[in-house]
């Protein structure tokens, strides 16, 4: 073989190892990089189905609440405490879209007040307001995450009778049997005590089958309280101010013609 030939087949040899490493390097450089596959790409999917099972459970909590009275909202809880957390976690989704919590409102006002008045906060949640004012609060709601929490059924609380200076109901009217927490509302509070109420404005709304505010205002003006003040001002909830006044006709409560409050539904999204 000629030198000029060894030289020609040299060339080729070193050529071809040059491609053959520049192969592996493409092949080494191109298995390190992964590979964006649909099953790891950050995707949402699963992220969005958690949230519609999610917001399915809250809808399905939140409508037998609305329709159930409160004995039974409490028997319901008890068999399966975790719904509880699954609600309040709803509820929390859909107040993160309001501009302005009734809660904040309500404890503005407490923190107005005298420090030493007693609170009844009926349906408490999270009790924010305990945890928000200098006041001595009790905490009331169906099911107790919370040791400062009571559990029990707003129409049948352990409070003693006139024991509260206020009572506060913030988006809890929720039973069919409303009424009677309202009654029992009455009989913890003090001569004098505030009745606060903040619950969903359509309910309130007669054009779309809510309830006539005048209505609602005079029926718990018979049980035995003054109308002081209702706040129509936020474009989602209402909030309405009394004072429990002289003892009542007990004869005449069982006449008052309470009316019926329209369910606040949330629809699928």
């Amino acid at each position: 073989m000629t030198n000029k030939k060894r030289k020609r087949n040299n060339n080729n040899n070193n050529n071809k190892n040059d491609v053959s490493k520049k192969n592996q390097q493409e092949i080494l450089s191109a298995s390190s990089t992964p590979k964006r596959t649909k099953s790891n790409q950050p995707s949402n999917f699963l992220q969005k189905m958690r949230a519609r099972l999610s917001g399915g459970h809250f809808r399905m909590i939140n409508e037998k609440l609305y329709t159930c009275t409160g004995k039974e909202a409490l028997n319901y809880f008890r068999e399966d405490s975790s719904l509880f957390n699954l609600y309040h976690a709803g509820y929390k989704t859909q107040m993160s879209n309001w501009p302005e919590q009734p809660v904040n409102v309500i404890i503005k006002w407490l923190k107005k007040q005298n420090p030493s008045f007693v609170v009844a906060d009926f349906g408490c949640g999270e009790a924010l307001i305990s945890k928000s004012v200098k006041n001595t609060v009790f905490s009331l709601d169906l099911v107790s995450n919370d040791p400062d929490v009571i559990a029990c059924d707003m129409a049948n609380t352990p409070l003693d009778s006139s024991s509260a200076d206020v009572a506060v109901f913030c988006l809890s009217l929720m039973g069919t049997n409303y009424q009677t927490y309202l009654e029992e509302a009455y009989r913890v509070l003090k001569l004098g005590g505030w009745l606060l109420i903040a619950e969903v404005k359509s309910r309130f709304d007669p054009n779309n089958g809510g309830a006539d505010p005048e209505k609602f205002s005079k029926a718990i003006s018979e049980l035995g309280f003054n109308s002081v003040k209702r706040d129509f001002s936020n474009k989602m909830f209402i909030l309405f101010y009394f004072t429990k006044k002289e003892k009542h006709d007990s004869k005449r409560k069982k006449e008052i013609e309470w009316p019926s409050l329209k369910p606040c539904l949330y629809k699928r999204r």
